[in-house]
């Protein structure tokens, strides 16, 4: 009966309106680059310090959990995630909205934040105190071998070519290890600079590697950025109903999964997205189709990211251990509202702690019409502006995204180098998804491992250390599972396909109908992982491949010829990745070698123009340069209308460009004052301005 009261406690006009307002704000927010759930938390924790305490929390609450969904509409929409948590959300978010099926992807992606977000909530009402436990067993061995088996991961976002995918995740855990040391406190590649030594930001990398080399793939063909989908669609919700019902069992694993992991302190949705795609990709009986536009990788990653909101407050509420950044600033909230956070608060402050659950219970499931009355026009909307207009509004985000996370220039500046790089490692067929993986699981892997070494080599058991301990045990069982998986899949294919062969080669007249046969059973979905592994040596010779990892392992080399001057605590993690890198890329050259010759090597379409590729990266560099000189909104200003001229393939007339002129102008002041006087961010001036 008093969980009863507490319900009716979070029902009051005053509680749904906050929840309303919460998640609609959080979802804005996280739909834009750059703006995270922890900034959107911080920013405004000060307007519910006037607050009842169980409202306040419920408002905040609710915009934490509707900016982790918030993110999947930049993901699917721009190819960009809006948090780190919708990473994954991004490899089947976007093909489906290329094709066609943006609507269905959002509806998709609402379904499941809300199934995952109520079952966190279930968890966190009824499981607390055992789960908070789980985290405690949790030390530096268990988190090594779960970031481990996160990169595990890398298998499944690299089908086409495994090897350059671990070449990725080492590209990626190298910048993870750029400036200080997270154990030890070495300086490490910085090459001297003041740029270098704080890092690469996870966020302003993200963008960088996700949305630039979309900007440039944009102004290169007058093509459509989206396709517009035939005939009044809206937003497909029993279509959408009718694929979750059948994926339910992703749903349900995707969501214990993100909540699991959510009580694991630092963890976060990025990780349980990531790993729940792995485990949906894993089990599927269609992992081909697994980054072309799957619904399945999006059910996997929404469940599971919203999952980890309420996973994140188990360590919060009943350790005092937050388990994300939006949740550390909720509970210094809670400090300041006099809440008494450890195992005592449901029994002595029962009443604001559950009536807080109860009301983050209702506010994901407002979500739902929220979430879908915004999905109802957002891709239509987007697949309906002019690329005039889209580019340089994308192009502002990701400036003032990158600027917003640290008000630092640098992280702008790393974001536009990350994108360029990014784009010529994506056009040589290294995918982002590989390095974005390695930075996002690489201090997490680094310090486990240095952390653990530590213990073990003190207490004279190094190996009982990694592998003695039941939970590690456990998760090592996982990743090699992961791992084998594909092989012992793979066998069962080989003799599927062998069955399937000779049983139709035994109704094939001549031997050249037999051949026929082969090779267009070789073409089914099931058996291309098969031909492609089969006709490895046979590929043609990859050119530009050849040269990025040779230049890969010369910067390899360099990087291992620096570890010599670190400690042995700062240096051993280095060391090995920097040998992983070179042995995976001598690898891949000499593959190379094998292979015949290939004939003309282009990075793309003969239609694709180069020189507007490179406008947009030199009217970008000038944007970055120009804002210490002119002030941040003038340097948008100019930047925007330069880079709508980039883009425009059609002589327009006078009217359209002045309306076009006045979008920019609104859309970069509306947005810079949304930043400066709302969001309170720091905006830079100028020498004019």
């Amino acid at each position: 009966m008093e969980l009863l009261g507490y319900f009716l406690n979070a029902l009051t006009p005053l509680n749904i309106l906050m929840a309303l307002g919460g998640v609609v704000l959080g979802t804005i927010i996280g739909a834009l680059p750059g703006l995270s759930a922890t900034m959107a938390v911080a920013v405004l924790v000060p307007f519910t310090f006037t607050m009842d305490p169980a409202t306040g929390l419920i408002a905040l609450g609710a915009i934490y959990t509707g900016a982790i969904y918030g993110g999947a509409f930049a993901a699917i929409l721009v190819n960009t995630p809006g948090t780190p948590s919708a990473i994954a959300t991004t490899f089947d978010g976007f093909p489906m909205a290329k094709r066609g099926d943006g609507s269905l992807a959002v509806t998709l992606a609402t379904l499941a934040s809300v199934f995952g977000g109520l079952v966190g909530g279930i968890f966190l009402l009824l499981l607390s105190p055992p789960l908070a436990k789980v985290a405690l067993a949790f030390g530096p061995p268990e988190y090594f071998w779960l970031a481990i088996f996160g990169l595990t991961l890398i298998s499944a976002l690299s089908v086409d070519n495994t090897l350059k995918g671990l070449i990725g995740g080492c590209i990626g855990l190298m910048l993870a290890m750029v400036g200080v040391a997270v154990v030890g406190g070495d300086i490490r590649f910085t090459m001297n600079t003041q740029m270098l030594l704080g890092g690469f930001d996870i966020v302003s990398a993200l963008i960088g590697l996700y949305c630039i080399p979309v900007l440039i793939d944009l102004v290169a063909t007058p093509d459509p950025h989206l396709k517009v989908e035939q005939g009044n669609r809206g937003l497909r919700l029993a279509e959408a109903f009718g694929i979750a019902w059948k994926s339910k069992f992703n749903v349900i694993r995707s969501s214990v999964i993100g909540t699991v992991i959510g009580v694991l302190p630092g963890a976060g949705g990025s990780i349980a997205g990531l790993v729940s795609y792995s485990e949906a990709r894993r089990s599927s009986s269609k992992p081909e189709e697994f980054g072309n536009g799957a619904p399945d990788g999006i059910i996997a990653t929404e469940s599971a990211n919203n999952a980890t909101v309420g996973g994140g407050f188990i360590p919060t509420l009943v350790l005092g251990i937050p388990g994300t950044p939006p949740d550390a600033v909720i509970l210094g909230a809670l400090l300041v509202q006099g809440i008494k956070i450890g195992p005592t608060l449901f029994a002595q402050q029962g009443e604001i702690v559950y009536t807080f659950i109860f009301g983050l219970l209702i506010a994901t499931v407002l979500m739902l019409p929220a979430g879908l009355l915004i999905g109802r026009y957002a891709y239509k909307s987007i697949a309906s502006i002019p690329k005039t207009v889209l580019v340089p509004t994308i192009a502002f985000l990701t400036v003032v995204g990158s600027f917003a996370i640290h008000s630092n220039l640098h992280d702008v500046q790393m974001m536009l180098i990350l994108g360029g790089i990014g784009w010529v490692l994506n056009r040589c067929g290294f995918a982002p998804s590989p390095i974005v993986l390695g930075l996002v699981l690489g201090q997490i892997a680094e310090q486990g491992f240095v952390q653990s070494y530590l213990i073990g080599n003190a207490t004279g058991n190094i190996g009982g250390m990694f592998f003695g301990r039941p939970i590690s045990l456990a998760i090592v069982a996982l990743a090699t599972f992961t791992l084998l998986y594909p092989v012992m899949f793979g066998g069962r294919k080989e003799k599927a396909r062998k069955r399937a062969v000779a049983a139709a080669k035994n109704y094939a007249q001549t031997d050249g109908e037999a051949a026929k046969v082969e090779d267009t059973i070789l073409s089914e979905p099931v058996f291309k992982p098969l031909a492609r592994l089969e006709g490895l040596i046979a590929k043609p010779r990859d050119l530009p491949g050849m040269v990025i990892v040779s230049v890969l392992a010369l910067v390899s080399g360099w990087a291992w010829a620096q570890t010599s001057t670190m400690s042995p605590m700062g240096s051993v993690f280095p060391t090995t990745i920097c040998v992983a890198l070179i042995v995976f890329s001598v690898v891949l050259f000499v593959l190379n070698l094998l292979r015949k010759p290939a004939g003309a090597n282009g990075f793309g379409e003969a239609k694709a123009s180069t020189s507007r590729r490179i406008a947009l990266i030199v009217v970008m560099g000038f944007w970055v340069v120009a804002i210490p000189l002119v002030g941040f909104w003038i340097a948008a200003i100019l930047a925007f209308l330069m880079l709508s001229r980039v883009a425009c393939y059609e002589h327009m007339p006078v009217k359209r460009i002045i309306i076009e002129i006045l979008a920019g102008f609104i859309i970069v002041t509306g947005l810079y004052l949304l930043m400066a006087d709302v969001l309170l961010i720091r905006m830079p001036s100028g020498l004019l301005f």
